[in-house]
């Protein structure tokens, strides 16, 4: 059974840090790109960061770019997303995704979020001004 569980969000201030993880099973990690992507109330699911596990390529949207850093411990089948300098505007539900990616899937963190295969059951992330 593949599941996605993530775990880390809570309730902080603007200026705040928060550091969500996300521990994969059911399937070989090195084999998937990880993503995080986020729900405001209203909006719709917007890609946050991914990662490569094959080669550690990572992509930030631009307005997390600078303030996020994704990362991987692909030994214990978890990434991470380490959250520095919080708004606002950041408040969402965190989701963790998952792609299956081949070694020449080099655009994969690019893919729509309807491509992702797999996905976690969220972190609620608020950010009180």
């Amino acid at each position: 059974e593949v599941q996605l569980v993530e775990s880390g969000g809570g309730l902080v201030q603007a200026g705040g840090s928060l550091r969500l993880s996300c521990v994969a099973s059911g399937f070989t990690f090195d084999d998937y790109a990880m993503g995080w992507f986020r729900q405001a109330p209203g909006k719709e699911r917007e890609r946050v960061s991914c990662l490569r596990s094959s080669d550690g390529n990572t992509y930030l949207a631009d307005s997390v770019e600078g303030r996020f850093t994704i990362s991987s411990d692909n030994a214990k089948n978890t990434v991470y997303l380490q959250m520095n300098s919080l708004k606002p505007e950041d408040t969402a539900v965190y989701y963790c995704a998952a792609i299956r990616a081949g070694p020449s899937d080099y655009d994969v963190c690019y893919s729509l979020r309807e491509e992702y295969d797999y996905w976690g059951q969220g972190t609620q992330v608020t950010v009180s001004s």
